[in-house]
């Protein structure tokens, strides 16, 4: 008895395996070894995107910090005796731009990377062919007290001509209390570094181009 069901039980599965394989090797017999489907046509090439799509870049954590030019601070004009004339005017410089692009992710400090647009001249009274400029980079909470504020040597050579066009790369790093401290809490501010007359002239809306006291310089404008 005992081996008559061993024997209908061993029909009864290779009945139930036989089709799976039959379909199997019908499937395989279609689809033929060169690559032919079981009408004669060439199977179309697979147009199915990869499983595993390229990482993209995360975002930052929160917005970056505002970058402004102070503007009492955005100017350097020496003038000689103090007196606003074309023919007093020695080294100028102007702040012309910035552009910025912050970096930060979970409790990581903030990365931020600057690109500052200078543009300096030589007046009458500048007797080099260089000058080394010195500006400042400040790092606020917004509206609020400085945190930071770092000085930075910026040399210049005219090679004989009265104006030259810098870009300055800089990067700073700013760290943050705790991972919920967005980058918008901070303000950074830069500006050259100018004597309290200088900063008085630049309040004042007096300017002077950075050519100043070259053939095409303009008067000051109040």
């Amino acid at each position: 008895m005992r081996r008559l069901l061993t024997a209908l039980a061993a029909v009864s599965i290779a009945a139930s395996v036989l089709p799976v394989a039959a379909e199997a090797q019908q499937r395989q017999r279609q689809r033929g070894s060169s690559g032919q489907q079981a009408d004669g046509s060439e199977n179309a090439p697979s147009t199915r995107a990869p499983r595993i799509a390229p990482l993209r870049r995360r975002a930052n954590a929160g917005p970056c910090p505002f970058v402004k030019v102070l503007y009492d601070a955005a100017r350097y004009v020496e003038l000689e005796n103090g007196r606003a004339a074309i023919a007093n005017v020695g080294y100028t410089g102007e702040i012309e731009g910035v552009s910025a692009d912050c970096e930060y992710r979970e409790a990581d400090p903030i990365r931020l990377d600057m690109d500052i647009l200078f543009q300096l001249g030589r007046g009458a009274q500048a007797t080099e062919d260089q000058k080394t400029y010195r500006y400042w980079v400040a790092v606020t909470e917004r509206n609020s007290a400085v945190l930071a504020k770092e000085y930075f040597d910026l040399p210049v050579k005219f090679d004989g001509s009265r104006t030259a066009s810098v870009h300055e790369q800089r990067t700073i790093i700013i760290p943050r209390a705790e991972a919920t401290t967005s980058g918008g809490n901070f303000e950074v501010l830069i500006g050259f570094d100018v004597t309290p007359e200088m900063a008085e002239f630049n309040r004042s809306g007096s300017r002077f181009r950075v050519n100043a006291g070259a053939a095409q310089a303009s008067a000051p404008s109040q």
